[in-house]
């Protein structure tokens, strides 16, 4: 067919020929400045796909895609060309044309259509906007790859997702963010901020969570990415709980739940009226909880839960999520976290053997294995020996190794540290203990069970998370003003959310807990020619995180200073002049050296003198999507390939890593890592610094070993090498499968659809 000849149907569906030419231009345009990228190519690619009555949103619609599968290690440049493509059609979709409009008036139709607060009108004059418009740099749309463009496109911009129209572009998402943020500041700083906040969010040097970058400026006020959910004993509690779980799922969240408490099967129920039905069934209720509200409409909602090594059901609770077995002895739509202390690894390695209990039959030993790991092992040995108490006796390595046969076959059995999380902890474990953490294994923060929704003596724990861009640091020294910005922000946002649960709602005003993180550590790595696992990064990750946890309780100490310390500033460690660079793992010493950089013991009288304005600063998240939409590497995790390759509902996204044809030596892609003990050894040292936990994965290739089976004692080690440096929880264990080395998306079920993936 001779293209030259179709005609095609315009927007307001009147038909005309075809403008070939129209098209050359658009695409010679995106390919400007563009190393290894043909125009022609793309052309050839998109007319064989053209048709008689096409119409000209098709048009648009396959240019991109046809630029977007040419995108190869041997052509990076052409996710700038297909980004830059979809920028334009996204632009004309939104506004008609491709320039935007005035902001003042992009506010004010989208706060009558109810897109937008109407606050923001209420905030600011018509002059206000005219300021921000001013500093608003629109060329910045075009530094996106392909992947970020379609990550906004999908999840982020302001949209109407059933009849796909979008009504914004990204340059206004993010100085609309910093203006809902910052509306409480007074007139004569608040311009600055925005500016500043802006600036750093649009070059991509913070990088902001999806709940934040997809509901900050719409009506929709539950910004949280992470909610952790502690259950009782009691039916009163989990039903409390549950309700939880079903108005946070509703609002996006991702959920931690704590079910440690729930006695066993077989356990006495009123003095012995009726015996106990077990976990399994309470399980099963959460399970439904989880799944009952769709995130958008795409999916259910999703979350691990928390139970001791040493509960009396813990060889049928390691099993729930396991493809053997049948519906009624199974839990397969939620994670799990098992909760380990040294006691356990020591009756490991001693080769001992380990009591299950019910915890309902051995009063005072749950709260201990959290408060108090002396006590806990005093009340532990002294039950064992009480022949009146019912247990189970198994041995430790068949215990150990069954859980790890678990956590391989399914990935998402997960490790949690209970003692660091405590000893470790910024909070005082005696009257704010850590007993659980959250869907991604990175929040660590106190919590207590509700006797009924609308409890207030129970404590629901909220983290609102953000991330460095640690590529995009010129040099430590940024992460000072970067702390200020990131810090305030999100302080702002606990007062402009609304909270669904008011345990919620009086643990956020009173702890006010952030989770700072970081993105594109990968490429950080390769930018200064280090590499994971030959110890070559010890010594830049330990003055990074230094960094991170200095600048960011500087900012938080600046803030009190200002506003006020949070409520129960009283129960950290740091009102006791007690710092993180106290209480890590002294392990990490052995293997790394690097002394502190800064100036410690003046911050530390500072924050004695006039306190915190957030009890927790720091986590590391896994950040699957917005790395994405900074072009970044994912949290603190090695690239399966310079290509990852992501699904989406628009098809296969792929994205390459940062300077990929200047590092591409410097890269060490995770199938290449030897083994994870270099790896472990890094987040040893993050963990140091870091107060609240990581997101940390192991990784195994089978091929690696004689019998193409991961020998039982490596993942053994690897579980002992973490605890020893000081790790606080293990996420995925990721085993490769010999199909492909490209990035797969592991969120089905997972963090992403709980947004806790930043």
């Amino acid at each position: 067919m001779n293209t030259k000849n179709l005609a095609v149907t315009k927007r307001d569906g009147r038909q005309e020929t075809i403008d070939l030419e129209k098209i050359h231009r658009v695409i010679s345009w995106a390919a400007e400045g563009l190393e290894n990228v043909s125009v022609s190519q793309v052309e050839l690619k998109a007319h064989l796909q053209f048709h008689d009555g096409i119409r000209t949103s098709d048009i648009h619609e396959t240019i991109i895609k046809s630029a977007a599968d040419l995108i190869s290690e041997q052509a990076p440049d052409y996710q700038y060309l297909a980004a830059r493509l979809n920028i334009f059609h996204l632009r004309k979709k939104a506004y008609g044309q491709f320039e935007p409009p005035r902001l003042f008036d992009h506010v004010s139709r989208l706060v009558d259509m109810k897109r937008y607060d109407e606050g923001l009108l209420q905030d600011y004059s018509a002059t206000d906007f005219d300021q921000m418009d001013s500093f608003i740099d629109h060329s910045r749309d075009l530094n996106f790859s392909y992947a970020a463009v379609k990550q906004l496109e999908g999840k982020y911009l302001v949209q109407n997702r059933v009849t796909g129209e979008v009504f914004e572009s990204p340059q206004f998402l993010y100085v609309l963010i910093g203006a809902c943020l910052f509306a409480h500041y007074d007139k004569e700083r608040r311009m600055d901020y925005i500016k500043r906040f802006y600036d750093a969010v649009s070059l991509f040097k913070l990088s902001l969570p999806t709940p934040i970058m997809a509901g900050v400026r719409t009506p929709t006020r539950q910004f949280s990415s992470c909610v952790l959910i502690e259950s009782g004993d009691s039916l009163d509690s989990i039903n409390a709980t549950s309700s939880a779980i079903v108005r946070y799922v509703s609002q996006r969240a991702g959920i931690g739940i704590n079910a440690g408490r729930i006695r066993a099967i077989g356990s006495p129920i009123r003095q012995g009226e009726a015996f106990h039905t077990g976990c399994i069934p309470f399980f099963k209720h959460f399970q439904t909880a989880v799944k009952c509200c769709s995130q958008g409409g795409v999916r259910g909602g999703a979350a691990t839960l928390f139970y001791p090594i040493w509960h009396y059901e813990v060889e049928e609770l390691l099993v729930l999520k396991n493809n053997r077995g049948v519906e009624e002895n199974r839990v397969r739509h939620l994670d799990y976290g098992v909760q380990i202390n040294k006691l356990m690894y020591e009756r490991l390695i001693k080769n001992g053997s380990i009591s299950l209990f019910s915890p309902s039959d051995v009063p005072g030993l749950y709260d201990a294995f959290f408060e108090d790991q002396a006590r806990f092992e005093q009340l532990y040995v002294q039950y064992e020996a009480d022949t009146a108490i019912r247990k189970k006796t198994i041995k430790a390595v068949d215990l150990f190794s069954m859980l790890m046969q678990e956590r391989a076959s399914t990935g998402r059995i997960y490790i949690q540290n209970v003692d660091h999380c405590n000893t470790h902890s910024p909070f005082d474990e005696k009257v704010a203990p850590v007993r659980q953490s959250n869907l991604c294994l990175e929040i660590a923060l106190p919590t207590k069970p509700l006797e009924d929704i609308n409890d207030t003596n129970g404590e629901i724990a909220l983290c609102t998370l953000a991330a460095f861009n640690l590529g995009a640091m010129e040099n430590l020294s940024e992460l000072e003003e970067m702390s200020e910005l990131i810090v305030r922000a999100l302080d702002s946002l606990l007062d402009y959310q609304n909270y669904p649960v008011p345990a919620a709602e009086l643990g956020s005003m009173a702890r006010r807990t952030l989770g700072v993180g970081v993105i594109n550590y990968a490429y950080y790595l390769a930018k200064n020619g280090v590499r994971y696992s030959d110890g070559s990064a010890l010594g830049l990750t330990h003055r990074t995180f230094e960094a991170i946890q200095f600048y960011l309780l500087k900012a938080s100490n600046l803030l009190a200073k200002e506003k006020g310390a949070c409520s129960k500033f009283s129960e950290t460690k740091y009102a006791q002049g007690i710092l993180p660079i106290d209480t890590y793992k002294k392990d990490v010493d052995g293997y790394c050296q690097e002394p502190l950089q800064l100036d410690w013991e003046t911050l530390r009288e500072e924050i004695k003198t006039y306190g915190l304005r957030n009890s927790t600063l720091t986590a590391l998240m896994p950040s699957e999507t917005s790395s994405q939409i900074s072009n970044a590497t994912n949290g603190i995790e090695p690239p399966r390939g310079y290509i990852s390759v992501k699904a989406s509902k628009d098809g296969i996204l792929k994205q390459v890593v940062p300077e990929f044809e200047r590092l591409k030596d410097q890269y060490e892609l995770l199938w290449r890592i030897p083994d994870n003990n270099g790896y472990l050894q890094l987040v040893g040292v993050m963990q140091k610094f870091i107060d609240q936990a990581i997101s940390a994965n192991t990784n195994y290739d089978p091929a690696r070993f004689s019998d193409g089976k991961v020998p039982m004692q490596v993942l053994l080690k690897d579980l002992l090498s973490a605890y020893k440096n000081g790790v606080k929880t293990l996420y995925y264990h990721n085993t490769r499968d010999g199909a492909e080395d490209a990035q797969n998306d592991q969120s089905d079920d997972g963090c992403e659809s709980g947004a806790c993936k930043i």
